[in-house]
């Protein structure tokens, strides 16, 4: 008897019987390249976070995507996202079950932003938001808003408004969770969970959005959050207001407690060319300081390319007194 052979074919056999069950992803990526400047009082040698090598910087973007559609007509999507920092884990992973008519249900293992949390900034710019890339590792901009992470999420329509719903066990996500593990980075926070409802009145040229939330904490309280804003668009010019809000369910503790103004304009000068002017102003209790944040911005795009350019200010920074900062951030995008 040839053991080696016998074997060998039960292998083979038991390759061709799992091969039905395997799924293709699509790869998809792109190229970033960026250089940016920053300045200000709260630069000084020696400082943590302030010492600059190079300004020079190449993010990864690569994603694969896969789906299939059940009996029933219901389609299962998957998304990974690659590490940014060449990790091996994944930056971001998405299950996605869409119910068609019934709605979409989506989890995500990293960086999910169902709910309050998808409302974060909703502003019309040519860019990014106002307070990205404001501060550095030693003092960062403060902002009110409801934390994304790991958790589930329900979006559908409703009376002709988008609802969004997200829920989490404990927002402490960590990327390297796996299936039959638990995520040991948060063991004492509570869960957390919104609700974000936007309604565009297209005839108006108005869309007008808002949402509560309970955000989870590491000490068993909460933080209680509340948005509203809204969207006007007249020809090329869009602009917009919103208010986030959030407050501390500990009534001894006042530094959560914090407000967030967020307002913008954006041009749409043509096709190729928008740019747009917006600002970040955030009260914190407890400080006479106000962040305020202001920042000026454009794209161009040229088929497969894109060119950001970004120039922002902040005075007040984390709402404490002679901390102001500056950046500039030169983006050029390739989509393949």
């Amino acid at each position: 008897m040839n053991i080696k052979k016998i074997g060998l074919t039960a292998l083979a056999g038991s390759l061709i019987a799992t091969s039905a069950f395997a799924g293709e992803l699509a790869i998809s990526g792109g190229a970033k390249l960026s250089y940016t400047t920053k300045g200000g009082s709260i630069v000084s040698a020696g400082a943590a976070g302030d010492l600059v090598s190079s300004g020079f910087a190449m993010d990864q973007e690569m994603t694969a995507k896969g789906s299939a559609e059940l009996d029933n007509g219901f389609t299962v999507s998957v998304t990974h996202a690659l590490a940014a920092t060449g990790g091996s884990g994944s930056d971001s992973s998405t299950l996605t079950l869409d119910m068609g008519d019934l709605g979409k249900l989506t989890y995500d293992d990293t960086d999910g932003h169902a709910g309050l949390a998808g409302l974060e900034d909703k502003m019309p710019l040519a860019y990014e938001q106002a307070n990205d890339g404001i501060g550095t590792k030693a003092s960062k901009a403060n902002m009110a808003k409801m934390a994304s992470g790991q958790g589930f999420g329900y979006s559908t329509t409703f009376a002709g408004a988008a609802v969004s719903i997200g829920y989490s066990d404990g927002l402490g996500a960590s990327t390297d969770r796996s299936d039959g593990k638990q995520d040991v980075t948060a063991l004492s926070t509570s869960s957390s969970s919104s609700i974000a409802i936007t309604y565009d009145f297209e005839s108006l040229g108005l869309t007008v959005f808002g949402g509560s939330g309970s955000e989870g904490q590491g000490d068993g309280k909460d933080i209680d959050h509340t948005t509203f804003g809204a969207i006007y668009a007249y020809g090329p010019v869009k602009v917009g207001y919103q208010i986030n809000d959030e407050d501390d369910s500990d009534s001894t503790s006042t530094t959560t407690d914090l407000e967030t103004e967020i307002m913008s304009i954006a041009f749409v000068v043509n096709d190729n060319l928008s740019i747009s002017y917006g600002e970040h102003n955030s009260d914190v209790a407890g400080s006479s300081i106000d962040q305020e944040i202001e920042s000026i911005q454009m794209s161009y795009s040229m088929g497969g390319m894109t060119f950001n350019i970004k120039d922002s200010e902040v005075t007040g920074l984390a709402n404490t007194a002679n901390q102001n900062h500056d950046t500039t951030e030169i983006m050029l995008q390739f989509a393949f």
